[in-house]
């Protein structure tokens, strides 16, 4: 379950946020996750909590926004929304498109005590 090494990870960096600005608790950490990102949204949440047992993160309410798979048409330019199965413009119907959205998985935002950090 590679969801545990991606709590590590949010952990350590959520942490390294909490510790400059001095903090010793964090309150909120909302996530952005693409559903081709390759992390099952559900295993993260239950993995999180064991991760982050005796740390600053111990009783973190973790919110997960899921991302929209947009994609850009090579041949006629239109940018649309797809499915994560069905890779194809919008418009027009080609599978000629670049991915622009639906494989990220970032922090979107760091809740301290009196204070949100955007965008970490």
């Amino acid at each position: 379950m590679h969801e545990l090494s991606i709590c590590e990870a949010i952990l350590r960096q959520v942490s390294a946020v909490a510790q400059t600005e001095r903090a010793a608790r964090v309150i909120r950490i909302t996530l952005r996750i693409g559903p081709l990102a390759g992390v099952e949204p559900d295993l993260l949440r239950a993995a999180f909590p064991l991760v982050a047992a005796g740390t600053c993160c111990a009783d973190v309410r973790l919110e997960i926004e899921t991302a929209a798979v947009r994609v850009a048409c090579r041949l006629c330019g239109a940018v649309s929304q797809a499915l994560p199965n069905r890779l194809l413009c919008g418009a027009c119907g080609s599978w000629r498109v670049a991915l622009l959205e639906g494989d990220e998985m970032r922090i979107e935002s760091v809740e301290l005590p009196e204070r949100i950090m955007e965008h970490v």
